[in-house]
């Protein structure tokens, strides 16, 4: 099974709304940090949404209010639902999850590509405006 799958991206207007999925094994879904970043051509990565070992979930401010993750320990899911979408937000989105960098201790925030392990092939969104 691969280590993380997204699906769920699309082409959608501004104002228009879409459901991320990612598919996980059991292992990276029990790992400490999870999250989606994304990364535009010539921008740098960003993290959007992230759920840290005691499931506080921190989400970037340009995100803040519209996006919301989610997920659904029974089945391994992770979602991230956008809502209001904006043409800034065309990206790739990837979900991801790690056990943290060197000196993670459990409890800490998920704060950035250190702290993850794994990551899916992406799924591609572009708002239209």
């Amino acid at each position: 099974q691969e280590p993380l799958v997204e699906s769920g991206g699309g082409s959608v207007e501004s104002g228009g709304s879409l459901r991320l999925s990612c598919a996980a094994s059991r292992y990276t879904y029990s790992l400490y940090c999870r999250g989606w970043y994304r990364q535009a051509p010539g921008k740098e990565r960003e993290d959007v949404a992230t759920i840290n070992s005691d499931g506080i979930i921190t989400y970037a401010e340009s995100v803040k209010g519209r996006f919301t993750l989610s997920l659904d320990d029974a089945k391994n899911m992770m979602y991230l639902r956008m809502d209001n979408l904006k043409p800034e937000d065309t990206a790739m989105y990837h979900c991801a999850a790690g056990s943290g960098g060197d000196y993670y201790s459990e409890g800490d925030p998920c704060v950035g590509p250190d702290d993850y392990n794994y990551e899916g092939q992406g799924t591609q969104v572009t708002v239209s405006s």
